[in-house]
């Protein structure tokens, strides 16, 4: 298939920006690069300091996408009366999904920031959706996310602040499909707001989003204290790392 434009999918976490920066180096100047980010309007505020400071190191811009329906992940919620379950979550589908579907077009090379860690995952995604053409540069580089932090770190960008508190990725805050109950007394000690409004309306819509010991639980049936340790972000870079830095310094 010849490739009409090349979209990669940014997310405001350092995978996703390693991988939009491997993109730019191999197809700026003979295809159109187009970094595409979708907004759910439930992100750390971090988040737009950390997306500016991609651009410029892009030195391209970001096309926000939002759905024209919904403002953000609660009223997803609210309006489909559902939170998550073993189907996933609606916010995915409204937030994520349908702004990308409408953003796509036939001939789009897809890009994605797999990381080596998740090569079932992007296997996975390839099997649900065959229709998408899909590149795994951080995969096909062999970068874990512990290096594309460093990577991130040694372009002088602040990683973002959500890895800093110890979550392990940069998602909506909070995000329905986590279970443990270390994310959510997390969640609880640096957002209790949103823990709150969550414990209430999980518990008004029959929703127990936390797994202890194989048992489901509401929000406000959680211990507070179950560990929920700081987790240091994992910044270390390897060979490759460095392989696939010289490769978009040269």
């Amino acid at each position: 298939m010849k490739i009409k434009r090349v979209v990669v999918w940014f997310s405001c976490g350092a995978a996703s920006a390693v991988a939009a920066k491997l993109a730019l180096k191999k197809y700026r100047g003979e295809h159109e690069v187009v970094i595409a980010y979708t907004d759910t309007g439930a992100e750390h505020p971090d988040n737009e300091r950390f997306m500016a400071d991609c651009v410029r190191w892009f030195n391209a811009p970001v096309e926000v996408l939002k759905s024209p329906e919904f403002a953000d992940t609660w009223a997803v919620w609210e309006k489909r009366k559902f939170v998550s379950g073993i189907s996933g979550a609606p916010c995915t589908g409204e937030l994520k999904k349908a702004p990308r579907w409408a953003f796509e077009r036939p001939g789009d090379l897809h890009v994605f920031g797999f990381t080596e860690e998740e090569r079932r995952r992007s296997d996975r995604f390839r099997e649900q959706n065959p229709d998408v053409w899909l590149e795994t540069p951080l995969i096909d580089a062999g970068l874990r996310k512990a290096d594309c932090l460093a990577m991130i770190e040694r372009a002088g960008i602040a990683i973002p602040a959500v890895y800093l508190l110890g979550f392990q990725n940069n998602n909506c805050l909070p995000c329905p499909k986590a279970t443990s109950p270390g994310y959510w007394n997390r969640m609880r000690r640096h957002f209790p707001e949103q823990f709150n409004r969550m414990a209430e309306l999980s518990r008004r819509l029959g929703a127990r989003l936390v797994r202890v010991n194989d048992e489901r639980l509401f929000l406000d049936e959680l211990d507070p204290a179950i560990d929920s340790s700081e987790v240091e972000p994992d910044i270390e870079c390897s060979i490759l790392c460095h392989i696939a830095a010289q490769d978009i310094a040269a």
